[in-house]
């Protein structure tokens, strides 16, 4: 059956002009969109991506011990790290409630893992358990020539402990003893300490 002229359906005819105006349109924004496309791209090959390393503020612990070295009155140690080590942080405390004024350094290993090396001149040992987190003392440990008492506990951070001269150093993290001993031997290079009598290889080792 054929249709009638009145369910006959209607199609649209658009003038020549709209046309053109349409496809402008479409054509104007699929070139925004590349022109787009292409500072996004051009931002991103400027500012490659960023790592851990970007983001790395460097820090540099001699200077920052000889600015704190007046306040201190004496020079704070500032280690010759090995190599793929490195030091996030570095600072002078002045004393607190306990009365204990004292420099601060945080290193982290080539192994990524982390020592922090606390040095004072008025160490008390209410503070030196503090630093050492409570851990009891379970030996010594020579290490260039000097003896470091070892504090250690299960599932804790240990810390090595030393009378260096007019001050007390403290080692603490969660280190391997090899790490400990790299930090140790630097930090005693770095202040000029005079080597223990003692010079057996190791005590207490476990």
């Amino acid at each position: 059956m054929s249709e009638s002229p009145q369910n006959t359906p209607v199609k649209p005819v658009i003038a020549a002009a709209a046309a053109k105006r349409a496809n402008a349109s479409v054509i104007g924004m699929l070139l925004a969109m590349l022109a787009t496309l292409a500072i996004v791209l051009t931002i991103v090959w400027l500012n490659p991506q960023r790592t851990a390393e970007t983001y790395r503020q460097p820090v540099d612990v001699a200077a920052i011990s000889a600015n704190a070295a007046g306040t201190a009155g004496f020079t704070p140690a500032a280690p010759k790290l090995p190599a793929g080590w490195y030091a996030n942080y570095a600072r002078w405390n002045g004393a607190g409630a306990d009365g204990v004024a004292f420099w601060d350094v945080g290193f982290v290993t080539s192994a990524n893992t982390f020592i922090a090396l606390k040095q004072s001149a008025n160490a008390n040992p209410s503070w030196i358990a503090t630093q050492a987190e409570d851990a009891p003392v379970t030996g010594t440990r020579n290490i260039a020539g000097h003896d470091w008492e070892l504090r250690d506990k299960p599932k804790g951070d240990r810390s090595l402990v030393l009378k260096d001269g007019a001050t007390t150093i403290v080692l603490t993290g969660q280190a391997e003893f090899k790490e400990f001993d790299a930090l140790a031997a630097a930090a005693t290079a770095a202040t000029g300490a005079k080597a223990s009598p003692s010079t057996t290889a190791a005590k207490g080792t476990k």
